[in-house]
């Protein structure tokens, strides 16, 4: 999995970035799994992620309401596909509102520049 930790707090509120390619829902759940066995994701309040995968997208909220469709519309943007993504937060007290979709485009935006080359041509 690759990650990139702290990548921006706002109100306490902190966020991480992590993926991998994934060709099937069995891949992407070993991958969450694993991201997860890592203390500190386990104990994060959202583990938000998407992917595109052949057969059909996937997402999961992980109950920050909405941000697993803005990281699915980005892989579609960008034609990412079979590339698992998962944008985490550790909530910091505070409500972000809708700063809070604008940080998970951040972190989404963040992670494709760092694997740059690993994205397909359009």
């Amino acid at each position: 999995m690759h990650i990139l930790e702290n990548l921006l707090t706002d109100r306490g509120s902190k966020y991480a970035v992590s993926g991998r390619p994934c060709l099937n829902r069995t891949e992407v759940d070993r991958a969450l799994k694993k991201l997860k066995r890592i203390k500190k994701f386990s104990k994060a309040t959202h583990n938000t992620w998407a992917i595109l995968l052949q057969e059909a997208p996937l997402k999961n909220d992980d109950g920050e309401s909405g941000a697993g469709q803005v990281i699915l519309r980005m892989l579609e943007r960008e034609g990412l596909v079979n590339h698992l993504v998962v944008v985490t937060r550790w909530y910091g007290g505070k409500h972000l509102g809708g700063d809070r979709f604008r940080h998970v485009q951040t972190c989404v935006r963040a992670y494709l520049d760092d694997i740059g080359g690993a994205r397909p041509a359009k």
